[in-house]
């Protein structure tokens, strides 16, 4: 399976690139700062990193047309004045239905899950502040996969974890797993998503995650 991997440098990107060589994937990495990359470029066939910013049609379409699904775990600021999130993901979509490229599998935040009474739990009165403008940028690039015709999954993470993980992890559909650690180490997410680009547990569904 060929996948092309948005966010591919941060903290998630570059574990997504290693588990999923290490898996038989073949991996295009996208991003702003892939010069790092190069020497990986050069030495393996299953493995291509593209230069482009995530604003720019031709760049985008450029990384996706040859895929059979995306991954984006796209950063940007936390106080939700960079529009990476949902900006560039409302272009990753334009390019992907361009493209004919259905699936993705997409990296949000734990406060676009439901409550129990259906309600985003970013909309609770007692929601951290601090979390709002990010969560906001969240919620905005899920709404625009949800409008879209694709194949989404959105993975909505609590507090990331700069560690390998050990798989002990556990998701739901739509809400927030129960009991809820609120934190997942950075490779444990990258393996869920990657498992999920290659299944379909939930498809057009949000999905709640959390460490055991």
């Amino acid at each position: 399976m060929k996948i092309t991997v948005f966010g591919a440098t941060g903290l998630v990107g570059k574990r997504v690139i290693a588990k999923g060589l290490a898996n038989g994937f073949t991996i295009t990495a996208f991003g702003r700062n892939v010069e790092g990359l190069l020497d990986k470029d050069a030495r393996d066939d299953h493995f291509h990193a593209v230069k482009g910013y995530v604003f720019d049609a031709g760049d985008v379409l450029y990384a996706v047309k040859e895929a059979d699904a995306v991954i984006s775990v796209l950063g940007g600021a936390f106080d939700g004045t960079d529009k990476s999130r949902s900006l560039g993901m409302k272009n990753i979509i334009a390019q992907m239905e361009k493209a004919g490229v259905k699936r993705i599998v997409a990296l949000g935040g734990m406060g676009v899950l439901d409550d129990i009474h259906g309600k985003y739990l970013l909309d609770a009165l007692d929601y951290p502040e601090e979390y709002k403008p990010v969560g906001q940028e969240h919620l905005q690039a899920y709404l625009y996969l949800k409008d879209s015709s694709l194949d989404w999954s959105f993975v909505c993470a609590p507090d990331i974890i700069d560690a390998d993980g050990n798989g002990h992890y556990i998701t739901t559909a739509d809400h927030a797993p129960e009991p809820n650690r609120y934190k997942i180490a950075a490779g444990d997410l990258a393996d869920c998503m990657l498992k999920e680009t290659g299944g379909r547990e939930y498809v057009h569904h949000r999905i709640g995650i959390t460490d055991l």
